[in-house]
């Protein structure tokens, strides 16, 4: 065998597509978007060498457009966790071993896939099974999971790179060992990149895993296993399930070869499965792994020196796009009475020009929510403000779910900063605003970093430093991801590294060598050229 130290290819950001009217992308986009509607996917699950099908067949459907059938997927059960589990224990010595180069370049290559026959593919089957808008997807299913998959390449290698200092006659090695044991990914509907991240990152690192999706992610979930297999990712590393959570949680959370989770979801099923693991940890063989990124309460704090314009554009877009489905998006925010009426004017300006309905429209700004439940628990909070009386619909307000779960972009003003919809994630097209007195800043900032036990993301629009400065330093507890002057969404791989603490999760840095740190294992190796052949050293010779 040849052995090289590899310099793996230098990442940069996948650039971003604009999709203009007569571009060659929104052209294949199209067309791909055509091809889902007009006929019906047939999804599997992947076990080891297997495509599985049962006889628990689910509809899919666009959420902009529920009536329309566009593919079906088959739901496992216990005995399906059970079997994924045995063919990723089965992989995984082989895997493990494969030599590092061989690995990186299956994902490498995935990404190339992506960046260019499966690009149309798979922002397709995120427009249309998660009803997001051509640049959304972009953003998202092309471009953030081609810089995860590359990226990751480039941190994992810089990690191998890390090695102990060695003192004469001896050699100091770290080993970096993938877990012993499999690793569970259970990845959420709002993100393809997340999606395909959280399983392939493990997976990287010589892990073999589980991969249990929201079933409302499924379409694009099966493009990223059919681009996996396509770049050469052998049978068994990553298995693909749909089953019911608990379901699969009984088997997971009960097997003793489970070595850890990469989780991104609510903040409840994270402390129940943290929970449930931590009363489980004596079946273990080792500690697992708890890595979760979770919910989020996002602020945007407005100092009486910010730029209207500036606040208002941030505001719109950070709490309206994806219809505010994003852990990152502007929930909350506190702006000064001197500035509101100016901001007020320009975010109703804005939101006028703001369409709304399905994705294959490509004028349209605003789509679907997710599904039935979430559009149910957004409508009620905005039912319950109508009925407040310290709560008034700055805009919006209004939702029809007869054909697609459509959510107008509603902006509350509320008098109470302490009221539920300035506390709760909502997770929708929800802003709720409260106009605070100049004289009353320093309070305020008391009640951002108290009021929501969340610490995601959060931001600052302000031209005067020394505020910028203090408000930096008061809320450092209460943002992973900080943002001076912009919207508290759009991290961006190798750029800003996401996550946050608190409720918000374990703050293990998705984008960066340090959630990779967390799928490896290190062993220490120290190898001694002349060994000592006699017990006794020098300070016990007689004087």
């Amino acid at each position: 065998m040849s052995f090289g130290l590899f310099n793996v290819p230098t990442p940069a950001n996948e650039p971003v597509k604009e999709y203009r009217p007569g571009s060659p992308e929104r052209e294949a986009v199209k067309k791909a978007l055509q091809d889902f509607r007009f006929q019906e996917t047939d999804i599997p699950m992947y076990i080891g060498d297997k495509e599985v099908r049962t006889d628990r067949k689910l509809r899919i459907a666009p959420p902009h457009d529920h009536q329309h059938t566009i593919g079906y997927f088959y739901e496992g059960d216990a005995q399906h966790v059970e079997e994924a589990i045995q063919a990723a224990l089965a992989a995984k010595e082989a895997w493990a071993n494969l030599s590092w180069e061989h690995r990186a370049s299956i994902f490498l290559k995935a990404a190339d896939l992506i960046a260019g026959p499966y690009r149309a593919r798979i922002n397709a089957a995120t427009m249309l099974g998660q009803s997001k808008n051509a640049y959304q997807a972009e953003i998202d299913s092309a471009c953030e999971l081609i810089d995860f998959l590359r990226f990751n390449v480039h941190y994992a290698t810089d990690i191998y790179r890390q090695q102990p200092n060695s003192s004469p006659g001896v050699w100091n090695r770290l080993e970096y060992r993938p877990l012993e044991g499999f690793v569970f990914a259970l990845t959420p509907f709002n993100f393809t990149a997340i999606a395909g991240n959280l399983p392939t990152s493990a997976a990287l690192m010589g892990n073999t895993v589980v991969w249990k999706p929201a079933y409302s992610q499924v379409l694009s979930a099966n493009v990223i296993m059919q681009v996996l297999q396509e770049a050469g990712l052998p049978n068994g590393v990553i298995n693909l399930i749909y089953v019911d959570g608990p379901v699969a949680g009984e088997v997971i959370f009960n097997h003793a070869d489970f070595a850890g989770i990469h989780f991104t979801g609510s903040t409840g099923v994270f402390q129940q499965i943290w929970g449930t693991i931590g009363a489980n940890i004596h079946k273990y063989k080792t500690y697992p792994r708890i890595v979760g990124e979770t919910g989020g309460k996002d602020f945007v704090v407005v100092h009486e020196s910010a730029n209207t314009d500036e606040v208002a554009t941030g505001l719109v877009r950070g709490a309206f796009e994806y219809q505010g489905q994003k852990c990152s998006a502007a929930s909350r925010a506190y702006v000064p009475s001197t500035l509101w009426p100016a901001v007020e004017a320009r975010m109703k300006e804005f939101l006028s020009k703001m369409k709304m309905g399905v994705t294959e429209d490509f004028t349209n700004f605003i789509n679907a929510v997710i599904d039935e439940k979430a559009f149910k628990k957004i409508t009620a909070y905005i039912d319950d403000a109508k009925q407040s009386d310290i709560v008034e619909i700055v805009a919006g307000g209004n939702y029809d779910g007869t054909t697609g779960y459509f959510i107008e972009p509603t902006i509350l003003l509320v008098k109470d900063p302490n009221y539920r919809t300035m506390c709760e994630e909502i997770f929708g097209p929800v802003l709720s605003i409260y106009v605070y007195e100049p004289s009353e800043f320093e309070n305020m900032l008391q009640i951002v970093n108290t009021n929501s036990p969340y610490a995601l993301t959060g931001s600052i629009f302000a031209k005067d430093r020394y505020v910028i400065e203090h408000v930096a330093h008061t809320l450092q507890n209460a943002a992973g991801n900080f943002y001076i002057n912009d919207k508290p969404t759009g991290a961006v791989v190798g750029q800003q590294p996401f996550g946050g603490a608190r409720a918000s999760g374990t703050n293990d840095k998705a984008g960066s060598a340090l959630n990779l740190y967390r799928w490896v294992s290190a062993r220490t190796i120290k190898e001694t050229y002349v060994s000592p052949t006699t017990f006794e050293y020098p300070f016990l010779e007689a004087e």
